[in-house]
């Protein structure tokens, strides 16, 4: 007969677990190997993985491609094979391609079959394509399995360009200069890139041996399909693409880059200073700076800012702040950081590049040399100084940040060394951090890094402390197996970087079976399990959470499942048990309309209590909602809601509103007009939570002509207004949002020169 477990025993086994430790990574594993199928045959065996690209005498043009037409001289693909739905499984539409290169340029062109009206092909911005039928190349130039250069365009030639790495996935905001050219045709689409050798970065040789793959995505039938073949039943993706020979006295050249740069804005806004009375003021302002990119043997990329200009174009996407126990991640934006940003990736997030608000000089240089990868940087920072007071003899004063990050590569493995350095006055924050990533066989990977930070403040207190990050991670194409264990020394800190929580010990575990059943309706379900738990460095309980879940996955890119979790959280010195329940769906299964929803209910922990209240449990909602209609090829319509809710059994603690509204009409590749208006209400219940009610209302407009990245023109419009009134000299709420506290006029243009 079945045997039935109660909640408090359920939760009596999770604990055992957790306490277990190393135990229970072992049970893990083992029940992994137990239900693993034998071995695969490799991937090697199904097609042939080695080319020959030959040297063209004349370009390809994409004309000569139509009408089943091709150039004999260059070499065609046509074995692609599917890594999902299916595995190994012919590409479900026929797709060719060909392949060739001359002094300059690699060519690729592709000539794909669609049937009529299942092409999905949108006149978009740059990278704003993933949703669209696509085209891609990859280019690993360094053969070594664990980076590679990422091109995409779909069928109306629109770019998207990423770097890929190991352990990281893709990056991208990784943004070059290529070309591109895209054609819809009776019988499909044909797409031709033109990548610049220039544009990547290769050792300096005659005989030139790089990993090489095509693509194709279809996402009606959520399908990819790769030349050569890449399964999913072994974990990695660079180290499965095959082996390109035939590239001989090729260079990247000298590849020297200069980007200068002019931005103009006028503002007007609410100034509160602390010292003085709050007014109305204006300011204008006029920046030129220069960027300069110099590629040093080949391979070492030498970056140099000039007066910058480090303001990000694009606004921040809309989150939940309100009621939060850890800071908020908003990620980095700011076209200077984000280039080559993977060089100083590690296991803890050691480098969040946004703890340097507002530089003024700045250099970095990123490349390889051999096995080995290098990323330094050197910059300053204003805000520290400018943000004390004039009285204060720190006033004025800028903060030193240095970066360095060394690797090695080691056959598919790597091992790393990151320092990062930040002083102000007398104050300083050093962490050094030593890493690994090993493969240790086609599906089970370990990472590991070990931390110590010192840190002096301005007063002179001391502190400091070891971190670790261990991860062990198994995946094939039906099971997925993923446990950590983080240890933060509660002097560790971080100054550079983004790490919320120290003082902790903590185990988590992931368990994920997938089934793909034979249906046309059911592409994949996956039942999935995560358990985690949380002790401080005097062994008392903080946190344990287990999360069961499943999912389902639909054609025509639909996803929905849902979770249950049971959780235990100690804030305050206060012990809470919390329960929560939640749905989600995302799903493109109309051409012109893509719909999201994801709904939670359960219990809370009020973590910024009124003053005389303790925290305490209250039940609590988060609802996120939006749809994104594409009524033409050229016009975006982005809807977004957020509703956050908690309540006592008696009253409202808070509720926060979130909405945003996005157009985006694309005149060309390179003109489009962008409009925003976002709406953010805090409503708080102040004897039950100290919060401030706001009403904030912000509209945004930005006309953007990007030829290319580095040459491009925008103007920009902002204005924000708020429920605050200045009345006798005080700021005061208001009821309604009709004040202008911000606005902004800017224009920036910027032009790359290339030699």
């Amino acid at each position: 007969m079945p045997v039935l477990v109660t909640e408090v025993q359920l939760a009596r086994i999770v604990l055992w677990m957790i306490r277990l430790g190393a135990g229970a990574v072992c049970l893990g594993a083992l029940i992994v190997s137990l239900q693993a199928q034998p071995a695969a045959p490799s991937p090697a065996s199904a097609q042939m993985r080695d080319i020959h690209v030959p040297k063209l005498a004349t370009p390809p043009r994409i004309e000569q491609f139509l009408g089943r037409a091709s150039r004999a001289d260059m070499k065609r693909i046509d074995d692609f094979r599917q890594r999902q739905p299916g595995d190994g499984v012919p590409a479900s539409r026929k797709t060719s391609a060909w392949i060739g290169y001359d002094g300059q340029n690699f060519y690729t062109v592709f000539v794909c079959a669609s049937p009529a009206g299942q092409t999905r092909a949108r006149m978009a911005k740059r990278e704003d394509i993933m949703s669209d039928d696509l085209v891609g190349v990859f280019f690993d130039t360094y053969h070594s399995g664990q980076r590679a250069y990422e091109f995409f365009v779909n069928p109306l030639g629109v770019q998207a360009d990423a770097a890929e790495t190991e352990g990281q996935g893709d990056d991208f905001s990784f943004d070059t200069l290529w070309y591109s050219e895209g054609r819809l045709t009776p019988e499909g689409f044909i797409a031709m890139l033109t990548i610049p050798f220039r544009s990547m970065r290769f050792a300096s040789q005659a005989v030139q041996t790089w990993g090489f793959g095509l693509f194709r995505a279809i996402p009606t039938n959520n399908e990819s399909s790769f030349w050569p073949y890449v399964t999913q039943k072994v974990s990695g993706f660079v180290p499965q693409l095959g082996t390109m020979t035939g590239l001989e006295n090729i260079s990247p050249g000298r590849n020297l880059q200069l980007i200068p740069y002019a931005a103009f804005s006028g503002s007007h806004f609410l100034d509160q200073p602390g010292s003085s009375m709050p007014a109305f003021r204006g300011k204008r302002d006029f920046r030129p700076g220069l960027d300069a990119k110099a590629v040093i043997h080949d391979t070492l990329t030498l970056d140099v800012a000039l007066n910058p200009d480090f303001s990000q174009v694009e606004s921040d996407d809309p989150q939940v702040t309100v009621n939060q126990r850890f800071e908020i991640l908003f990620p980095e934006k700011r076209p200077f950081f984000l280039e080559n940003n993977g060089y100083f990736s590690t296991p803890e997030n050691l480098f969040f590049s946004r703890r340097v608000v507002d530089p003024e000089f700045g250099g970095r240089i990123t490349g390889k040399l051999g096995h080995w990868n290098l990323g330094v940087l050197a910059i300053d920072d204003r805000a520290p100084g400018a943000e004390t007071d004039p009285t204060d003899p720190n006033f004025g004063r800028r903060a030193a940040i240095g970066v360095v990050r060394v690797q090695r590569d080691f056959g598919k493995s790597n091992a790393g060394l990151l320092v990062t350095t930040r002083q102000f006055a007398g104050s300083y924050n050093r962490v050094a951090a030593l890493d690994t990533r090993l493969k240790l066989s086609d599906t089970w990977t370990f990472a590991g890094q070990v931390m110590t930070s010192q840190t002096r403040e301005l007063d002179g207190t001391l502190s400091g402390g070891p971190a670790y990050n261990l991860n062990l991670f198994h995946v094939n194409r039906k099971w997925i197996y993923d446990v950590q264990y983080i240890d933060r020394s509660e002097g560790f800190h971080a100054g550079l970087g983004y790490v919320p929580r120290v003082n902790m010990r903590q185990t988590q575990q992931f368990f994920m079976r997938r089934f793909r059943p034979k249906s046309k309706r059911v592409l994949a379900f996956n039942p999935n399990v995560n358990f985690m738990g949380n002790m401080d460095h005097l062994g008392v309980q903080q946190d344990w959470r287990i999360n069961p879940g499943f999912n389902l996955e639909m054609p025509r890119n639909t996803y929905t499942g849902g979770e249950l979790a049971e959780t235990f959280e100690r804030f305050e010195n206060i012990n809470f048990r919390r329960h929560n329940a939640n749905v989600f769906l995302h799903t493109e299964y109309f051409k012109r309309a893509t719909f999201d929803f994801n709904y939670a209910r359960g219990t809370r922990i009020n973590y910024s209590p009124a003053a005389g209240l303790s925290p305490f449990l209250a039940n609590g909602s988060d609802l996120q909602a939006g749809f994104t209609l594409r009524p033409t090829a050229r016009l975006k319509i982005d809807e977004v809601y957020y509703l956050t809710r908690l309540r006592t059994a008696q009253a409202s603690v808070f509720v926060n509103h979130l909405a945003r509204s996005r157009i985006h009409y694309q005149f060309s590749r390179a003109l489009s007009l962008r409009m925003i208006v976002d709406y953010n209400a805090v409503l708080e219940n102040a004897a039950l939570i100290d919060l401030k009610r706001q009403k904030r209302i912000t509209g945004d407009a930005l006309l953007t002509y990007l030829i290319h990245p580095g040459t491009a023109l925008y103007v920009g419009y902002t204005d924000r207004l708020e429920n605050l009134g200045l009345l006798n000299g005080m700021v005061r709420p208001i009821g309604f949002p009709s004040t202008t506290t911000a606005r902004q006029f800017f224009a920036k243009v910027s032009y790359l020169f290339r030699f």
